[in-house]
């Protein structure tokens, strides 16, 4: 029992009943809209066989950074075993078995494999570019969906995520006019994809282009906020644009509204959640109690799980001021990095010290943040997250220099920011601090 797909890929113990959710499943996840993990549901009660419904499950639930979702994702890995499954489907199977067990890398390159095999198999490219993303790997970002393109064509099913998925690995390697055409073209496709919509906004931090942001963000808002679970991640962009500009009554105002007026426990929405707040608190803003909620959130969330999430958990705890959930968190970084797994050299490498220079930072211990930060700014992104995403850690370091009092470390950066970012009004902002440390 098996059924072949307009690409041609054939999907063992499928029967019609059971693959229709699963291809709804499969669109979902392109947009990042609905409930992808309901029809993937919905699929495996059709045809309990069916691999490639267990797999596709198991990889949302690997996906989403969180203790309790990597049992999920080891659960679907268990139920996909004994199924009847196809060379390509094994691969598939087999690359979950590393993803729930933290082996992020290996997972990688079991995706590639497939990928170079069977260019169409859109689970296989989706599933490696977020593996890519939660990795840092920004090459793989560009080149795992960059040696598919060619076989791809305008008007196939999916086209549009291909286009997407290739606007954001241009982006995050510098390819900035390649990136934003790629990623226009498939909102012009398909408006609801989210992931597309994020392309191009990153594209516009990358440029420091913050009004062609905003219209870009607020022309639309329907299309990318409907049933979409990347909304936050999106309006977290949006607050980027007007954060920079120095306009941090609408950044307060999205914050107390889309990003988390309706506190979420997700990780995700989480750590947008701790970056636009850590930011306002680097610039002195007052965020009154904001952070209690969000730190009681990332407290039930518990710690040592993805270093990337760590380090936010650590802002939410240092601006909520609660410091025995600070020393716990670093408690448990240092038991993970005595595992096995791949975010063992996550923390070690760049979690750890990151966690423990933003908890120096809210110690007022801003030499102790410089000391810390400035040998792992050049690795950052071996612990995941985008460009945009990871600029925190160079606004913690910019901040910190200027409290320490080290004028010249404080000038060098902001010289740094100012040639990276030159139309930024932050980075405008930073030069005349450097300046007037310079007059005194």
């Amino acid at each position: 029992m098996s059924i072949r797909d307009e690409f041609g890929l054939t999907f063992s113990g499928a029967t019609q009943a059971g693959f229709s959710p699963y291809s709804q499943a499969v669109r979902e996840l392109q947009c990042f809209i609905g409930d992808p993990v309901g029809s993937a549901d919905r699929a495996i009660a059709a045809d309990p066989g069916f691999v490639m419904a267990h797999v596709f499950k198991g990889y949302l639930f690997g996906l989403a950074t969180e203790r309790e979702a990597s049992a999920m994702a080891k659960a679907c890995h268990e139920a996909a075993l004994p199924l009847a499954a196809n060379t390509r489907e094994q691969a598939h199977v087999a690359a979950l078995g590393h993803l729930a067990e933290g082996r992020w890398h290996e997972a990688s390159r079991i995706l590639e494999d497939i990928t170079i095999d069977h260019p169409l198999d859109l689970v296989a490219l989706l599933t490696g570019h977020q593996v890519d993303f939660f990795t840092g790997n920004s090459r793989m970002l560009r080149d795992r969906i960059g040696r598919a393109l060619p076989s791809w064509k305008s008007g196939m099913p999916g086209y549009h995520a291909v286009l997407g998925m290739q606007a954001f690995g241009l982006e995050e390697t510098g390819d900035y006019i390649r990136a934003e055409k790629l990623g226009r073209m498939a909102i012009d496709i398909e408006p609801r994809d989210g992931w597309a919509q994020h392309a191009v906004a990153h594209v516009m931090e990358m440029q420091s282009r913050q009004k062609d942001g905003i219209a870009w963000m607020r022309a639309n808002p329907d299309a990318w906020t409907r049933e979409s679970f990347l909304q936050v991640h999106n309006w977290w962009h949006l607050s980027l644009f007007h954060y920079d500009l120095g306009e941090t009554g609408e950044v307060l105002a999205l914050y107390d509204g889309p990003i988390y007026g309706t506190p979420s426990t997700m990780a995700l929405n989480m750590v947008d959640a701790s970056a636009i707040l850590w930011r306002l608190f680097l610039g002195g803003v007052d965020v009154g109690d904001r952070w209690t909620t969000l730190a009681d959130n990332w407290q039930k969330a518990g710690g040592g799980n993805y270093a990337f999430n760590d380090a936010h958990a650590m802002m939410a705890f240092v601006g909520a001021g609660l410091h025995a959930q600070a020393s716990g968190l670093l408690d448990a970084q240092r038991e993970a990095m005595r595992a096995s797994d791949d975010n063992a050299a996550f923390t070690l490498e760049v979690g750890h010290p990151l966690t423990l220079a933003i908890k120096a930072f809210g110690d007022g211990n801003y030499a102790e943040t410089v000391r810390l930060i400035r040998p792992i700014r050049a690795i950052a992104h071996r612990f995941g997250g985008s460009h945009a995403q990871r600029d925190v850690i160079d606004l913690t370091l910019i901040e910190a220099a200027f409290r320490s009092g080290d004028h010249p470390l404080a000038r060098a950066l902001a010289a740094e920011r100012a040639l990276a970012r030159p139309d930024s009004p932050l980075s405008a902002l930073f030069s005349r601090r450097a300046f007037d440390l310079s007059e005194n």
